[in-house]
């Protein structure tokens, strides 16, 4: 059996990310969604180990002392981290294994896992990515601020991924990741 492969997509929140892997997860039974840990309090519709595992602070703070996480970053005061064994696990059952984690988080596994497929969703623009996140109703305006002003951070490091994608249009931009995923699955085995 083939080791799986890491897919990792990062980009700034609201454009995109969660409504991407979910399509690319209905469409291919070889991957799996590594469901990160967090220390934020959980919203209303979340159901822990679906979204996420949800942890308190301390809780945290003892698993990254433990090496329980294979990246993890502090954002917006929270923390949020790929459990290590969980992805281990995944990838070694032949598992291909999508990942939504943010650029700090990308960053390290581009380190750690080489052969991994790191893509960069963009918003059109600033204007568009304030109207998303406003629309999905989650965070309150001086939050959605903080976001548009780590999304402007973020862009930079488009620079760091193999593959950026722009997502003007979903339907679109859903169509180039499959082709991406397929073309990079389906092709050689990379160099360990």
């Amino acid at each position: 059996m083939n080791r799986g492969r890491i897919i990792v997509l990062s980009g700034p929140s609201g454009v995109g990310k969660t409504t991407i892997c979910e399509r690319l997860l209905a469409s291919r039974s070889d991957l799996r969604y590594s469901v990160s840990a967090t220390s934020r309090p959980k919203r209303l519709v979340e159901k822990s180990g679906r979204e996420y595992i949800f942890m308190g602070p301390s809780e945290f703070k003892e698993k990254i002392r433990d090496g329980y996480f294979a990246e993890y970053a502090e954002v917006y005061g929270n923390y949020y981290g790929t459990p290590a064994g969980a992805l281990e696990q995944g990838l070694s059952a032949g598992y291909n294994i999508l990942m939504d984690v943010d650029v700090q988080g990308g960053r390290k596994l581009m380190h750690l896992y080489p052969d991994g497929i790191f893509i960069f969703i963009m918003p059109p623009d600033i204007a568009e990515l304030e109207r998303r996140l406003k629309k999905r109703d989650t965070d309150h305006d001086t939050v959605i601020k903080k976001r548009l002003a780590n999304a402007r951070r973020e862009l930079a490091y488009k620079v760091d991924y193999r593959y950026v994608i722009e997502n003007k249009d979903l339907e679109e931009t859903i169509a180039r990741i499959m082709g991406i995923v397929e073309n990079e699955i389906s092709g050689p085995a990379p160099a360990r």
